[in-house]
């Protein structure tokens, strides 16, 4: 936010610049509860101090940056969490940048980087597809946490995540050995060339080798101009698929803030979850687990690629360590919100031989039908 001073700061957090700046330099004496508070809305305020002598102090400074984009997905919490205490072990102190979701994250990165001096960059989030070039342009070390680029080209970056192509097709390859074959999808933006691009290619793949057909219509992107990986998104895909009448017996979003936000819908609706329709997600959030029902998903293994991140950035400052991809394997946790498919699902009967109620308005409407026909 341009021109935001750190009275503003102070202001918002109803504080003294004094200790917004000992928040700033992770000072021992201040309360833990307003220290976070402070960098929350630094981050979300995306301030910069714009000052000569403090950019030459920084210069000097070991710290590096970690730019989030999509701070609503309280996944990435877990994420920075992690970072910050593989930075403190090694001395570094962490520079946290929000990137809105309209901003181009390269373009912010560059202005972090000529403002804040900091030694390295940790991209959290965002749909990273820029030229070579261009990102050469940051001048130091950059490593992409959670972020899996699509394709084999070059890269003068670090990369750090799970396969997503591969956990995807896991993720629909145990939705269809449950008997689903009409499986929902709540995805990123069709522009995303990134995460949203390989777990939508897994879910194709996992359905082309059981001889399932793609059905175009079950998919439900986001707005890249406006949405976010949150609850309220997930409830919006949802509620627009059910306003459409689509059938399906399973609904697998690529995060679980958007599968959780999607159970709502269908709850709403009177849909039983998992008897009328399993739901899955993707990430491993802890909330997932205290959900009720508590929500199958893939978990992502957060502290092993925060430590793997932080480790390779250092390394590749100190001049160790080449840019290159380390790949984990995402756990699949079976919970209680799916199930194997019914053979009279009410979503999936009325689409397909009209019979036994209908679905208007985004709810169901008629009896309830049971595992079996007699």
């Amino acid at each position: 936010m341009a021109g935001m001073t750190i009275k503003d700061i102070a202001k918002k957090c109803g504080v003294g610049v004094s200790t917004v700046s000992r928040a700033m330099n992770n000072h021992p004496d201040i309360n833990q509860e307003t220290k976070d508070k402070i960098l929350r809305v630094i981050a979300e305020s995306n301030y910069i101090p714009n000052n000569s002598a403090r950019n030459l102090k920084r210069s000097e400074a070991k710290a590096i940056a970690v730019l989030v984009k999509g701070l609503g997905n309280t996944f990435f919490g877990e994420l920075v969490s992690g970072l910050e205490r593989e930075c403190e072990k090694k001395g570094y102190s962490c520079i946290l940048q929000h990137v809105e979701e309209q901003e181009d994250e390269l373009d912010v990165a560059l202005y972090v980087a000529k403002e804040k001096k900091p030694r390295g960059m940790i991209f959290l989030g965002g749909n990273f597809s820029h030229p070579k070039e261009k990102i050469e342009q940051l001048g130091i070390p950059c490593v992409l946490s959670t972020i899996c680029t699509y394709g084999e080209q070059e890269q003068s970056f670090g990369t750090v995540s799970v396969d997503d192509f591969q956990e995807s097709r896991k993720m629909t390859e145990y939705l269809l050995g449950l008997g689903h074959e009409r499986i929902a999808l709540l995805t990123a933006p069709r522009e995303d060339e990134s995460i949203g691009k390989l777990r939508l290619m897994g879910y194709q793949k996992a359905l082309s080798e059981r001889g399932v057909p793609f059905r175009e219509e079950l998919v439900a992107y986001m707005d890249a101009s406006e949405d976010r990986y949150s609850f309220a998104t997930g409830y919006r895909l949802a509620k627009k698929l059910l306003e459409k009448g689509e059938s399906f017996t399973a609904l697998y979003a690529t995060s679980d803030t958007l599968a959780i936000g999607a159970c709502r819908a269908l709850k709403e609706s009177g849909i039983d979850i998992p008897g009328d329709c399993s739901v899955a997600g993707f990430d491993g959030m802890e909330m997932g687990a205290y959900y009720i029902p508590s929500l199958t998903t893939i978990r992502q293994p957060v502290e092993q690629i925060a430590k793997a991140s932080a480790g390779l950035l250092f390394n590749m400052i100190k001049g160790k360590e080449k840019p290159g991809k380390l790949i984990y394997e995402g756990q699949l946790l079976i919970r209680e919100s799916t199930a194997k498919e019914r053979t009279c699902n009410p979503l999936y009967r009325n689409a397909d031989l009209g019979t036994a109620g209908k679905f208007s308005g985004g709810k169901y409407h008629g009896r309830k039908i049971t595992d079996t026909v007699k």
